[in-house]
């Protein structure tokens, strides 16, 4: 119902043309002299909106009706997906190409805006690429988290919700929801590259089944390590680049890895037990940065938290001087304020490689090369 003042509120709706891809699944549109972030809306569209959410600094909107389709629309395979359904794929109503085009325009944009490199930067040439394992988007989740309804169903939530979706089927997941009483498993066994890792349920690992080794790929060729150097691998996880990291510089070099949690520590500790130049230190990075009296490494693995790693991370690495960072990142935005921040110490940016992780979601994997600018 439209609002005689002007002034958009909850529920109102609009029609309007439906302008770029934004960060976090949301497409631009405008009306009544505000930028809404509108989901389930595809680029040069004419929808019908309907206001979500009123804030000072954003309005949020669905598109509830769809007037002038875009080519790229297709019909979403899950039948939760879409307004008021599961929140979990912003993009399963995008032909998949052009999914991985939204996530490289997001991705070349963020770095712009929060990275402040030029848009003719040759690194910004880089696209969002493809992995193997799920050619129609599907069944590549090989690990989920349910939730649980009061009544005892396992699903999964809507957007910005904590309620809860019975679903029997998510289509992205490798295995499907049985009974809600069925256990979930408590130790699952991964391998990358002949090395086997087994995992306990609060381990981080990454859920396509195809990343990790996609990323340690990246990582090497990004970060050439070369025998006998020093490598640190920061918010380590369960050691998956620790490891690599220690076959690459070998016995007369030394790899220092650094995470908080003591139960992936342990995973790490199974998994590389015939690596003795790792080192496995249990504390928060930034703390462990501050104290360390460890021999200033050639270079630095660095793969925080979704929020990025922050200044006072970057100013402990710049202040030992490291040749390259490979900095392996979930959120392009975090990552641009971070290149920023190690520009301003003499870092620039000189490689990425760009992964389609989480297809029908808006998000994606991202690894990239800095390297110290000679004085």
């Amino acid at each position: 119902m439209a609002d005689d003042t002007g002034v958009l509120s909850v529920d109102d709706e609009r029609v309007v043309v439906i302008g770029p891809v934004a960060h976090g699944g949301h497409f631009i549109a405008h009306s009544d002299g505000r930028t809404l972030f509108v989901r389930h809306a595809l680029p040069g569209e004419t929808v019908r909106v309907r206001v979500t959410e009123v804030a000072s600094r954003i309005v949020r909107a669905d598109a509830v009706e769809v007037l002038e389709p875009s080519p790229d629309r297709v019909a979403p395979p899950c039948r939760w997906s879409g307004r008021g359904g599961c929140g979990g794929c912003d993009f399963q109503h995008v032909v998949l190409p052009v999914q991985r085009q939204l996530k490289t325009q997001v991705l070349r944009e963020s770095l712009q805006r929060f990275g402040h490199v030029v848009a003719d930067d040759p690194v910004l040439s880089v696209e969002v690429e493809e992995l193997p394992g799920a050619p129609d988007g599907l069944r590549w989740r090989s690990r989920m988290t349910w939730a649980q309804a009061p009544d005892g169903t396992r699903g999964l939530h809507p957007h910005r919700s904590h309620d809860v979706i019975g679903v029997d089927d998510c289509l992205i997941a490798e295995l499907n929801v049985a009974h809600p009483d069925d256990p979930i498993p408590g130790r699952v066994q991964r391998t990358v590259r002949d090395r086997s890792w087994r995992l306990v349920g609060g381990d981080f690992w990454q859920v396509h089944s195809a990343l990790p080794e996609a990323l340690v790929d990246a990582v090497l060729t990004l970060g050439q390590p070369y025998g006998g150097e020093t490598w640190w691998d920061l918010y380590a996880g369960a050691g998956l680049f620790s490891a690599f990291l220690g076959e690459a510089v070998g016995p007369d070099g030394a790899v220092e890895a650094v995470e908080s949690s003591g139960e992936a520590l342990r995973s790490a500790r199974r998994a590389m037990h015939d690596l003795t130049i790792i080192h496995l230190h249990e504390a928060n990075v930034a703390a462990w940065l501050a104290m360390t009296d460890s021999p200033s490494p050639h270079g630095v693995v660095l793969d925080p938290p979704r929020a990025g790693a922050g200044a006072k991370v970057v100013d402990a690495i710049v202040s030992r001087g490291p040749a390259a960072v490979v900095y392996v990142a979930c959120d392009p935005v975090a990552l641009g304020r971070d290149v920023a921040l190690f520009a301003q110490q003499g870092y620039r940016l000189e490689g990425l490689q760009s992964f389609d992780a989480f297809p029908m979601t808006h998000h994606f994997e991202t690894v990239a090369r800095l390297t110290r600018v000679a004085d």
